[in-house]
């Protein structure tokens, strides 16, 4: 049994490293890009704390231990594990639920009877590495039942519940047939942060008329007395960071090559996300192949880079969207496009935090247009990289981000013809449009970054 010595634990599906194979064929750990880690990072070393998560990989039994000065708890999974708990009722089931059924999610017994084994299996391992009063942190919709599981075993603990994805409406909500079981788990937080008001009201209204407890604004009175808070605490970056590497010299370099290796386009036009069907990235493509075929945009003069990191690609529906994108960016070069001249460069490929801040300061034009986002802070690190105030960020109404970045030319992406419209007013906009725009959202980033959001959860965890 792991030694309860963590005043700190943070619970989330993986661990904040991966493993790394050496030229010698040895391995070692090496930690992951990412906010969170980032953000937690410096809260974790001065609590002493730890971290529990899946290491990658299957059935690796591999006992808790130090990387770089962390803690860190491994929870093994199996084969079966990663197809039913992660891959179906995760990602096949709550994903899809969460993010407005834009694909159909799968209702299947088996899937829930994972989630509730693997959620026992991460609750038991953070209830052995926690102190005694210690306060447990647990992250995202692969880990709704924790709290609730955790409470019973160590009613002495703290217990925040962070979701960095959407929480949907009741009435799409209502449809999962275990339902009041996600409710019950997550009120088993102290307090449960959501990215936007909308989501935390939305729960406090499910729980109200679901499972019955008595709510007093974003307040649950629970039979055993305790009060549960509903809050929203919009997540963001390590903007300084990100600006550092975007002035570096490096990155300056790399931007300028970038375009020069584009053809030195007088508009760079540029979208990065996940291969996910969330994102949008069809319409986006298509709109602005009507823009090109229309004459309102010049392949000599512009072009859309379109970045899209491989995502779950062991999911049907995502080799689905993979092959469509393909053939939707192939038919457009094919007719719009020439000889080193295309319409759209896709990149089906997953690249580092340098080379992504080179492609942030070369684009003239960022365009992310998510049909449906918790947050999105792709939208963020741009802002956070135009340190010279340059560039126009064009953003989804359906974004978190949205509701912060509100100086952003705003799109509703099921409206091709309004895209078109809005990419090209950003297209067109003055330099001091562009700049009194970018300084504003520039400011918002910077004020409001990851650091600060972990410290408001934290802090109003603490209060309790």
């Amino acid at each position: 049994m792991t030694t309860a010595t963590a005043d700190l634990v943070i619970v989330a599906n993986r661990l904040p490293v991966d493993e790394v194979v050496n030229p010698d064929g040895s391995t070692s750990w090496g930690r992951s890009p990412g906010g969170l880690v980032t953000a937690l990072e410096p809260v974790l070393r001065a609590q002493h704390g730890a971290w529990v998560g899946w290491p990658g990989g299957t059935d690796q039994e591999i006992e808790p231990f130090e990387s770089d000065g962390l803690t860190l708890v491994p929870v093994p999974l199996s084969a079966d594990d990663i197809e039913h708990f992660y891959e179906g009722f995760s990602n096949g089931t709550l994903w899809p639920l969460y993010h407005d059924v834009i694909a159909k999610p799968l209702f299947h017994r088996e899937w829930w009877d994972a989630y509730v084994d693997v959620n026992r299996r991460f609750t038991e391992r953070a209830a052995e590495v926690a102190a005694p009063g210690a306060t447990v942190w647990v992250q995202d919709y692969q880990l709704q039942l924790v709290p609730q599981m955790l409470r019973e075993l160590r009613p002495d603990l703290r217990i925040g519940f962070y979701l960095h994805i959407p929480f949907p409406p009741a009435e799409l909500f209502a449809q999962l047939p275990w339902r009041r079981q996600i409710l019950e788990g997550l009120l088993g937080a102290d307090l449960i942060g959501f990215q936007l008001p909308g989501a935390a009201a939305n729960f406090i209204r499910l729980v109200r008329t679901r499972v019955g407890h008595r709510t007093h604004k974003d307040t649950v009175q629970m039979p055993d007395g305790r009060l549960v808070r509903a809050s929203a605490f919009p997540i963001s970056i390590d903007a300084e960071e990100f600006e550092t590497m975007a002035r570096s010299e490096a990155v300056q370099s790399r931007a300028k090559e970038i375009r020069e290796q584009l053809g030195s386009p007088k508009t760079l036009f540029l979208g990065v996300d996940r291969l996910d069907y969330t994102k949008g990235i069809h319409a986006r493509l298509r709109a602005y192949s009507e823009l090109v075929a229309e004459g309102h945009v010049d392949v000599n003069d512009a072009v859309f880079v379109q970045v899209a990191t491989p995502s779950r690609e062991r999911v049907e529906q995502y080799r689905i969207l993979r092959d469509e994108i393909d053939r939707l960016v192939g038919r457009i070069n094919g007719d719009l496009g020439h000889y080193g001249r295309p319409a759209i460069d896709y990149q089906h490929a997953s690249f580092p935090r340098e080379e992504m801040a080179a492609l942030y300061r070369a684009a003239d034009v960022m365009v992310v247009t998510p049909l449906r986002d918790g947050m999105n802070l792709v939208a963020k690190e741009y802002v956070a990289c135009k340190y010279d105030d340059e560039g126009a960020l064009v953003l989804s109404e359906f974004a978190g981000a949205a509701h912060e970045l509100r100086q952003a030319w705003m799109v509703n992406p099921y409206d091709i013809n309004g895209m078109k419209a809005t990419l090209l007013d950003a297209h067109r906009a003055s330099p001091e449009e562009r700049r009194r725009r970018m300084r504003a959202m520039r400011v918002q980033v910077k004020e409001n970054d990851v650091a600060r959001w972990a410290e408001n959860f934290l802090g109003d965890l603490a209060g309790r």
